[in-house]
C-alpha cells in the first residue's frame, strides 16, 4: 500500500524563485490544455504529450522547467478527466475540471528515482543542461529524516509561503489477525461525523466539529471588508492574503481533526470495518428528505470533508491489517436484520 509523509522544507530566496517560476509554467500548461478541452477539443493523453515539443518552441521558457514536471502535468489533467467521466457514468454531479488560480501554488511532482538526498538536503533538479541551464538545482533543507526508499515527492506551498515536501512510498500492510468474524460498522455524515456499532457490543461516537464556525465568521468579516475596497488596490491585496492565511489555517485544523478521528475509529480490535457508500447524489437526496428534521447539521457536507475522511479511514484500516468494506445503504432502514423481510418506512 502507499504511504505519504509530509514535512516542511527550507529553501533560499533564489531557489524559492525557481520553484515559483517552474510551478507558474506548469500551471499555465495545465490551464492551456484545459481551455482546449473546454473549447471542444477531444482529450487524449498521448496526443497532448506529443504537443510538448511544439509548446517548447512557442514558449522557450519551458526549457528551463524540469521535463518530468511537464510530463506530470499531462498525467494530472488526464486523472482529472477520468474522474469527470467516471462521475458522469455513475450519474453523480460531474464537476468538470477547473482552472488553477494564479495565487495558488501548483503542486510539483518529482519522480523519486531522479532525486538525491545528501544528508538533510534534498536535491531537486531544474530544466536544461550545461550552458543552457538557466537555474541551478534546488537544494531543499529537510526538517525531518526522509523515509527511504520513496517513489515520488510532491512540492507544495501554503498560504503563508512555507514549502513542504510530501514523500510517497510503498509500505507493507500489517499482518492480518486471526479472523474471528468481528466487525464494526460506521454511519457517517448526517447529524454527527461518525457513529459505530460492532459485533462485540462496542459503541463509538464522534460528534460534530464546531471550530469551523469561528473561522467562517472571520472569513465573512474579511470578505465584507474587502468588498468595500477597490479591486486591485493595496488594501484589497492585503485582505486577500489575510483571507488565504485564515483559510489555510482552517484547512489544517480540519485535516488534523479528521486524522485524529480516523485513527481513533481504526483503533478497536475488530477485524473488519464497514461503512456506507457515500454517493454524493444519495447524500443530497437524504438531505432533501430530512431538511425539516430538527437538529440536522447541514455543515457536514460542506465543512467536514467526508470523502477525505473516508480515504483516511480506508488506508489506516489497511495499514493496521484490518479489512475495509463499503456497502450500499439502500433499504438498510427497511430490511429486517434477522428475518431479512422488507418493511416500508412510515
Amino acid at each position: 500500500m502507499l504511504f505519504a509523509k509530509k514535512m516542511r522544507i527550507n529553501v533560499c530566496e533564489r531557489d524559492a524563485e525557481t520553484l515559483e517560476f517552474m510551478q507558474a509554467k506548469c500551471r499555465a500548461l495545465y490551464n492551456w490544455h484545459l481551455s482546449q478541452v473546454k473549447a471542444g477539443a477531444q482529450w487524449s493523453l498521448y496526443d497532448a504529450k506529443r504537443t510538448l515539443q511544439q509548446s517548447r518552441k512557442t514558449d522557450p521558457e519551458l526549457n528551463a522547467v524540469y521535463g518530468k514536471l511537464l510530463q506530470a502535468v499531462f498525467f494530472r489533467l488526464d486523472e482529472a478527466m477520468r474522474g469527470f467521466f467516471r462521475r458522469v457514468k455513475a450519474g453523480e454531479m460531474p464537476g468538470f475540471p477547473r482552472y488553477h488560480a494564479r495565487q495558488k501554488f501548483f503542486t510539483l511532482k518529482y519522480p523519486g528515482v531522479y532525486l538525491r538526498v545528501e544528508g538533510n538536503v534534498l536535491i531537486l533538479p531544474a530544466g536544461g543542461r550545461g550552458a543552457q541551464k538557466r537555474f541551478p538545482d534546488i537544494r531543499a533543507h529537510l526538517t525531518e529524516t526522509p523515509p527511504m526508499p520513496f517513489r515520488e515527492v510532491a512540492i507544495t506551498k501554503d498560504a503563508e509561503g512555507r514549502c513542504y515536501a510530501t514523500f510517497l512510498l510503498d509500505v507493507s500492510e500489517s499482518p492480518k489477525p486471526a479472523d474471528d468474524g468481528s466487525a464494526i460498522a460506521y454511519d457517517l455524515g448526517i447529524k454527527t461525523l461518525a457513529t459505530g456499532d460492532s459485533t462485540t457490543e462496542r459503541f463509538l461516537h464522534i460528534g460534530s466539529f464546531t471550530t469551523y464556525r469561528w473561522y467562517n465568521k472571520q472569513l465573512d468579516d474579511i470578505r465584507s471588508l474587502r468588498s468595500r475596497c477597490r479591486k486591485g488596490s493595496r488594501r484589497y491585496r492585503d485582505l486577500t492574503q489575510v483571507y488565504h492565511r485564515v483559510s489555510e489555517k482552517k484547512r489544517r485544523e480540519q485535516r488534523d481533526a479528521l486524522h485524529k478521528a480516523s485513527a481513533f475509529l481504526t483503533r478497536p480490535a475488530e477485524n473488519a470495518i464497514v461503512i456506507g457508500d457515500l454517493s454524493l447524489q444519495q447524500m443530497v437526496q437524504t438531505l432533501r428528505k430530512t431538511q425539516r428534521t430538527k437538529g440536522l447539521n447541514r455543515s457536514v457536507q460542506n465543512e467536514w470533508g467526508l470523502f477525505q475522511f473516508v480515504s483516511m479511514l480506508e488506508y489506516k484500516a489497511r495499514r493496521n491489517g484490518k479489512e475495509f468494506h463499503t456497502i450500499s445503504e439502500r433499504y438498510t432502514s427497511q430490511d429486517c436484520s434477522r428475518g431479512g423481510s422488507r418493511h416500508a418506512g412510515s
